[in-house]
Parts: C-alpha cells; sequence; structure tokens
C-alpha cells in the first residue's frame, strides 16, 4: 500500500499544483482590469495552496482515533456556524454563505460536510447491527443529516444540501443501513429540497432555465453558453496554457467554479479527460485504503471523504458542460477560493493518516508473527 499511497500523495500536490497554474491562467485579465496587477488574484490563491499544502501535511499526523471524541462537539460547533451564517452574514449574490474573517471568506457549509462525514462514521460504528433498524439506530444520524442539510438549503445553497444528503445516504448504506430506509427517506428529503428550490427565487431560475433548455435545445445561461465555446475551441489537445480566449473577460469569472471550461480550453479535450480519470483513480485509491482499514470508523471515513471529493469533481464537470444546471460546487483542489481548497486539504490529509496507521498496525501484527 506504500506505492499507492505515494500515488495519492502525488495526485493530491499535482491537482493543487494544476489548480495554481489554471487559476494564474484564467485570471491574469480580469485582475489587471479590476485590481491593475495581473497578480492579484493569483497571489490571493497562491497563499492558500500553501495553507492547504501545510494543513494536508498537519492533518497526515494527526491520528484519526481522536476525531471519535470531538466529532459530535465539532458538528454542533458547525451547526452553530451555519445558524450565525444564515442570521447575520451579509447575502451575497441572494445568499448568506460566507463569513469574513478579513483574511479570508470562510463557508460554514464546507467544513459543515466534512464533520458530518466524521459524525457519520463514528455513529454507524457504534450503532453496529442497529444501523439497520429504522428507530433503533437508522433515525440517529438520520436526523443530524437532516438538520445539516437543512441549514445549509435555507441560506439558500440548494446544491451543496443535496451533496450532504446524498453522501451521507450513501455513507448509512456502506455503513449497513437497509435500502428502503434510504430510498424512502432520500425521497423524501429531494421532496422538500424541490419545494426549497421554487422558493427561493434564484436556485428556481437555475432550474427552470435548465429545464426550459433541455425542451428548447439551448443553453441554460451565458456562463455555460461561454463554458461551452471554450471547451468546444480547445479540441483535442488545447490551445497550450495561457492562450485561453475566454478567460478574456467573455466568461464571466472563469477562474472560479467554471474553470474546468478553460482546463479544457488551454488543455483539449484529452486534458479534461485525463484530469476526470486522476480524480477517479484518487477515489480508487481511497477505495482500497478503506477496505485495508483497520476499523470501521477508519473504512468509512476514507468512503465518505473520497465520494465527496470525487462527487464534486463530477457534478463541477456537468455543470460546465450544460449537463446539470448551474451550482456553486468547486472542482476540487483547482479552482479559485479558500475554503474549498483548504478543506479539500484536510479531508485527504486525513486520508493519508489512516492510510498510515493501518500500514503501521499490519507492519507490526507482521513482525509480532515473524
Amino acid at each position: 500500500m506504500k506505492g499507492l499511497l505515494k500515488i495519492f500523495i502525488l495526485l493530491v500536490v499535482a491537482f493543487m499544483l494544476l489548480g495554481a497554474i489554471m487559476v494564474f491562467t484564467a485570471s491574469g485579465t480580469y485582475s489587471i482590469s479590476k485590481f491593475n496587477n495581473i497578480y492579484f488574484l493569483f497571489k490571493s490563491h497562491l497563499w492558500k495552496v500553501i495553507a492547504a499544502g501545510f494543513l494536508f501535511w498537519v492533518f497526515a499526523q494527526i491520528p484519526y482515533d481522536n476525531y471519535r471524541k470531538y466529532s459530535k462537539y465539532l458538528l454542533i460547533g458547525v451547526i452553530a456556524l451555519l445558524v450565525f451564517t444564515f442570521l447575520f452574514a451579509p447575502k451575497v449574490k441572494g445568499a448568506a454563505r460566507w463569513i469574513d474573517l478579513g483574511f479570508i471568506q470562510f463557508q460554514p457549509s464546507e467544513a459543515a460536510k466534512l464533520i458530518l462525514i466524521m459524525h457519520l462514521a463514528v455513529m454507524i460504528e457504534k450503532f453496529d447491527q442497529k444501523i439497520s433498524e429504522f428507530k433503533g439506530g437508522f433515525v440517529f444520524p438520520l436526523i443530524w443529516i437532516i438538520v445539516v442539510s437543512g441549514l445549509i438549503l435555507i441560506q439558500p445553497n440548494v446544491s451543496t444540501s443535496l451533496i450532504i444528503a446524498a453522501t451521507g445516504f450513501t455513507l448509512l448504506y456502506i455503513g449497513g443501513a437497509r435500502f428502503k430506509h434510504i430510498g424512502f427517506t432520500f425521497l423524501s428529503v429531494f421532496g422538500i429540497a424541490s419545494i426549497g428550490i421554487m422558493i427561493f427565487k434564484h436556485s428556481r431560475e437555475r432550474v427552470l432555465t435548465y429545464i426550459n433548455s433541455l425542451s428548447s435545445g439551448g443553453d441554460i445561461n451565458i456562463q455555460v453558453t461561454q463554458a461551452k465555446i471554450a471547451l468546444g475551441s480547445g479540441g483535442w489537445f488545447g490551445l497550450g496554457l495561457g492562450h485561453s480566449r475566454q478567460s478574456d473577460l467573455f466568461l464571466p469569472e472563469s477562474y472560479g467554479d467554471f474553470i474546468f471550461s478553460i482546463l479544457g480550453e488551454e488543455m483539449g479535450f484529452v486534458g479534461t479527460v485525463a484530469v476526470l480519470f486522476f480524480y477517479l483513480v484518487l477515489f480508487i485509491i481511497c477505495l482500497i485504503i478503506a477496505k485495508k482499514s483497520q476499523d470501521q470508523f477508519g473504512q468509512l471515513l476514507v468512503f465518505g471523504l473520497g465520494f465527496n471529493i470525487i462527487l464534486s469533481a463530477f457534478i463541477n464537470a456537468g455543470v460546465v458542460t450544460g449537463i446539470l444546471p448551474t451550482t456553486g460546487i468547486t472542482l476540487p483542489f483547482i479552482s479559485f477560493g479558500g475554503t474549498s481548497i483548504i478543506l479539500f486539504a484536510v479531508s485527504t490529509g486525513i486520508i493519508v493518516n489512516v492510510a498510515r496507521q493501518s500500514m503501521a498496525t499490519e507492519e507490526l501484527r507482521i513482525a509480532q508473527v515473524g
């Protein structure tokens, strides 16, 4: 497993370096027009990459057993932050999602994904076989999923809320919950989320525009139109790094959620497929690490964190290509942003620690047998 772990670490570092390069090429024109400094957004992103790299290393050293003791308190804390964000945070583009810390805009919903996965893994291990019983086990983790996804839904942040629900229910299924319990509950949650989508103006407009695009054959919005132009103009092998035309203010905020289109324009079809393939490789390594973990908590923790990464990556690609409605889901490690890249780095650091402890335990067992 040492070889796979090295590949895993290499992939995480490569994704972050690729992200830094792509943010630079995608944000240059905007930075010089808005801030009169071509490096403005790149420098802002670069220190976050450095912080993410440091936290990746830190969390790779922290024994993952510690999270058993503190996951509940961390989850209560992040729920309090979600409530605070909803009540007091200023709205940006119609949504209250960020807390301004001065040096960074922190998005509690991103932290909520990580911490909820952590606590669900603790609860599933604790209930063990009882997780297959609705009243005796399943309902307790379900309450946490509903509370967290519900608070994020009313921000409003429908896409993140659905990702949290999907990840939570997948984790419950892997942990032994019955499919009929998950299916019935997920359909109920999806129904409530659908009502939420129709209540909130910006999410309602996004979904209705998406539905209209399917029926009329048109594009969803200007961002998706320009993103498709970028992807199409990249051809098989791309225009080359730094040669994007759509990032010259044609594609709004091309360095953020739609950076995948600039990647396609500059690196071509081959480059985009390669990036998605390596996300898949990252997830497969997570599955192997999970399988070799010495306890159920470690298995579920690694699976949940890995699933969140690949789900986010493929949803982002789906949005950029117009397959899915527009969301605010970032491309893991690559999109511009602070909270996202830092928490993905923390997630992968935790995965590395689980792998290292599993290897250490296995080596000790072999030594004792020998």
